[in-house]
């Protein structure tokens, strides 16, 4: 994964005016962690930005970090020949990362984009790996996520089980209408399937039918 971002490596406390990096607030949620642990991340925690369209993973290279979301929207993305299929799309309070590539620390078949201006806090895989051999909660935080992500991949799953275009835009709707209005269509439309012109159809006749 490539960085552009002078300030990584830099301690979170030295460089913010935010009492504890995003990412200690977010394993808090989660489960609780010790001070010890909220110290060695708020150490090694950074910031990371990227504009619109910008990539934030390439397929080929290896994942070395985790992100968490502050501020924005990203994708993945896979590629057949010149046609990108969206695989996810995720904000605001989200992980970003290409799992396997990560986990293994083998090249990534994925690709990520910002879809907005983005604002993200990064975590390197050698510190998280540090965290969980020497931080026992971690651990659990870390399961408890998977676990997460495990559901979320089974929805995706489903929703490409589902034969209707209008069934897969309507689970859409119900589990993900926060980002309706800030995601454009073609992206959509990918990841739900489908052509744009058959997702423009949908939504067109679901509107004639609420007027």
């Amino acid at each position: 994964m490539s960085l552009n971002n002078p300030t990584a490596g830099e301690q979170w406390l030295s460089k913010t005016a935010l009492p504890e990096s995003p990412f200690v607030s977010f394993a808090k949620s989660v489960y609780p962690i010790s001070a010890e642990a909220q110290a060695y991340a708020n150490e090694k925690c950074f910031s990371h930005r990227l504009r619109k369209n910008e990539m934030l993973m390439v397929a080929g290279t290896i994942c070395s970090h985790i992100f968490l979301v502050r501020k924005g929207i990203l994708r993945g993305y896979a590629k057949d020949g010149v046609k990108e299929i969206t695989t996810w799309i995720t904000c605001e309070r989200e992980l970003v990362s290409s799992i396997t590539s990560f986990d293994l620390q083998i090249p990534a078949t994925e690709n990520i984009q910002a879809i907005e201006d983005c604002e993200l806090t990064g975590l390197h895989y050698n510190d998280l790996q540090y965290m969980y051999e020497h931080f026992p909660e971690i651990n659990i935080v870390g399961r408890k996520i998977l676990e997460k992500y495990y559901r979320d991949a089974e929805e995706r799953a489903y929703i490409a089980r589902l034969t209707e275009a209008t069934s897969k835009y309507k689970h859409f709707i119900v589990t993900k209408s926060h980002l309706l209005n800030r995601v454009p269509l073609k992206y959509i439309a990918s990841y739900l399937g489908m052509t744009l012109e058959t997702l423009s159809r949908i939504r067109s006749k679901l509107s004639q039918n609420k007027q």
